[in-house]
Order: C-alpha cells, then structure tokens, then sequence
C-alpha cells in the first residue's frame, strides 16, 4: 500500500513512550515486508508480540511437482477442487514457480480455532464464491464475491465465511504485491490514468484490542513448513496502529476497463505488480469502436511469459466450452490466440460480459499433482479444426 492511514490510539511521536492507564508501556511493533527500507506500519500491543510459550512439531506442506517442463497448452478445472473444512487443509497448490504460487481452495468452515501467518508471501485472495469477514491485528475487511484481498507476509489473521459454500483463487507470492508503477505518482498518490483510485480500496475498519491470556495457537508457513507456534497473549492486542503496510480489499467490479478504437493489448487490464509476474482482471466492457475492428484478440507468441488465465464468470467468446473457475495455462515457447471459428463470430459484437483474472509469470510454472488431478487433457488439442 502507498497512502497513510490511522486506527485506533497511538502516541504523537514514534518510539516514545507510550502508556496505558495503570502506568505500564504498550509494545511498540514495526511491520515491514521488507526489513525497513519499504512501506511499514507502526502497532502497539497491549503485551509484547513475542511471548512463545510452546511449539508443536512442524509440518512439510510443500506441494509435490508432477511435471517440471512442458510445452503445451494445459487447462484445469478449478471447481473440480474438492470442498474440505479446514482453511489450511483446502487450499491446494496447482501451478508454482520461486516467485508464486497458484492455489485453489474450497473451505466449508470458518478459520476459528487457530491464527495463520504466512511467513513466506504476500497473498492474494481473490473471491469466487462467499462472502465473509477477514480478522487482523489492523482491524476487519468485509469481502465478498468479485474482492481481491492482499494480505502482507507476516500478517497473522483468521477468515470467517458467511456460510459453507466458499471458491478462493490464491496468489502467493515471495514479493510484494503493489500496484503498477505507471499507475502511481512519485509522491505514491494513483493517477488519473489508473483504472482505480484510492476511493476503491477499502482498508480495516473496527479495530477491536482482546487483551486476554492464555494458550494462542499461530500456524506459521515458512519455506513450506507449517511451524504451530502457542503464544501466550491474544495476537489481536493492538491498541492503535499506523502506516502505509497493512491489508487491504479491492473489487474486480470497481476496475475500471480501458478501451480503444482497436484490441487493446493485455498490459491495460494490468492491476497488481510483483517480482516476475503480474495480475490482470478482465472486466465487462464496450469492444473496440473501429468500423472494421476485431474484437477477438489476436494470436500472440508467449516467448517471455507463462500465461495463466482463471475465469470467473461471463462469456468468452475466444474460447470454447468455458467453465466457471477453469484455469488455462499457455506456457512461453509457443503462440496462442482464439479457437478456430473465434475471429469471425466476434465481428459486430458490441460488448463482453467476461470476468476473469490473468496471472503472467516471467519464469515458467510446474504443475502439481493437485493439478493433474483436475486436468481436461483435450484442451491441448481444442486449436485442431
């Protein structure tokens, strides 16, 4: 995050004292994804955030690569992820490189009993399916279908759906999620260029300081080990915070599309940057208005970029036998472009109603296992006339 926000009570100056009402100091914590030289946050505790009183023996949750090298088209079917009750447990890796990971997941009951932290990457959660409320030491994020929620590595929180019938598509990534560059201005405001603005983003609300002892217990990923850390005092003790680094929610729905008088190439629905890899969202939208126009986009080589595309909702006119929560993978080496039929069916269409997000990575992805298991293996073929 770039602009400044404040929660809760906090100190005039950072670093001074700073005390409750019978005398004692409140912790001071700084909150940063990278060391002190990004966006940070200031947090004050009621306790020190570092009072481990015991550990459980970790767990190995690496995902297990089925195929490391490939050079054709893939396409998995994400709703074919079975539902499983907890968070954790249902979330399944399908395509991962050093910088990201793609995970799907199906969770049928609320994360309650435990706190997770994610230790490695910033997440992205994008929400398919549900409705609910995302708990940190900032505060509350209502989100519901169509809302990206970026979590910062280290943010230790707990999810709570509305009913039992949740879809999560899942970025991790092992850099920080930002915006793009040519959308920002120097001094971090969104610039009238940018399909959003800061009005769309919604940031914690509701801060609520649980001051209470006990037996926390904190699942904490690191280099994909599940660490179980029992802390003594309840991980949402914060008085007030400060800063630019914290969660924060951003609806697909509220991007707004750029068009043109021809194809506008895939960078113009760019909404998230990170190290190797970018996040597009394909919105509703008017077609090119040229009198002779293509709507269909046009084949394209992949030669730098994995291109990963998860459809949400809509009509695809570039594709056939779509279905919700597909993932299609076009890896670098080899062009791709609309199936047979395409071009000509989308002269003289006025507008889409596709909604889908698109990851490009810069280093080729590996499947998993989980991603065979949900292969449609006629894909790679679905080009032949």
């Amino acid at each position: 995050m770039s602009h400044y926000i404040s929660l809760g009570k906090i100190p005039h100056k950072r670093h001074t004292q700073f005390r409750k009402e019978d005398g004692t100091l409140y912790s001071e914590q700084l909150f940063s994804t990278e060391g002190f030289s990004n966006d940070y946050s200031l947090l004050y505790h009621c306790h020190p955030p570092t009072q481990i009183i015991k550990t459980d023996e970790p767990i190995n949750v690496a995902p297990v690569i089925a195929e490391e090298k490939m050079l054709k088209h893939r396409s998995l079917e994400g709703f074919n992820i079975k539902p499983e009750a907890d968070y954790l447990q249902s979330r399944k890796a399908v395509l991962i490189n050093n910088d990201c990971h793609i995970v799907l997941a199906a969770p049928t009951k609320s994360l309650t009993e435990y706190f997770y932290k994610n230790a490695d990457a910033d997440e992205m959660i994008f929400i398919h399916e549900g409705s609910g409320k995302l708990l940190t030491q900032y505060g509350e994020l209502n989100f519901s279908y169509g809302d990206y929620l970026i979590i910062p590595r280290g943010t230790i929180y707990q999810i709570h759906f509305n009913d039992d019938k949740n879809r999560l598509f899942i970025v991790e990534s092992f850099s920080p999620i930002k915006f793009p560059k040519r959308y920002v201005s120097n001094n971090g405001q969104l610039l009238e260029n940018s399909p959003f603005c800061e009005r769309d983003i919604r940031t914690p609300k509701n801060l609520l300081t649980i001051d209470e002892k006990g037996d926390f217990l904190i699942k904490t990923k690191k280099k994909s080990v599940l660490y179980g850390l029992h802390y003594g005092t309840h991980p949402f003790d914060v008085i007030g915070w400060d800063g630019c680094c914290y969660p924060y929610a951003l609806s697909i729905h509220d991007f707004e599309p750029i068009t043109g008088r021809v194809h506008q190439p895939p960078p113009v629905h760019q909404t998230f940057d990170a190290h190797n890899f970018v996040v597009c969202s394909f919105c509703p939208r008017l077609y090119d208005y040229h009198p002779n126009a293509i709507p269909a986009p046009y084949n394209h080589s992949n030669i730098d970029s994995d291109e990963v595309l998860y459809y949400v909702d809509g009509d695809f006119m570039s594709r056939k036998s779509v279905t919700r929560g597909m993932i299609t993978l076009h890896p670098a080496g080899i062009p791709h472009g609309p199936h047979p039929g395409a071009v000509e069916k989308s002269i003289g269409k006025k507008e889409t109603q596709e909604l889908a997000v698109m990851v490009d990575t810069f280093h080729p992805l590996m499947l998993t296992v989980d991603a065979i298991n949900i292969e449609n293996k006629d894909y790679t073929m679905s080009w032949a006339e």
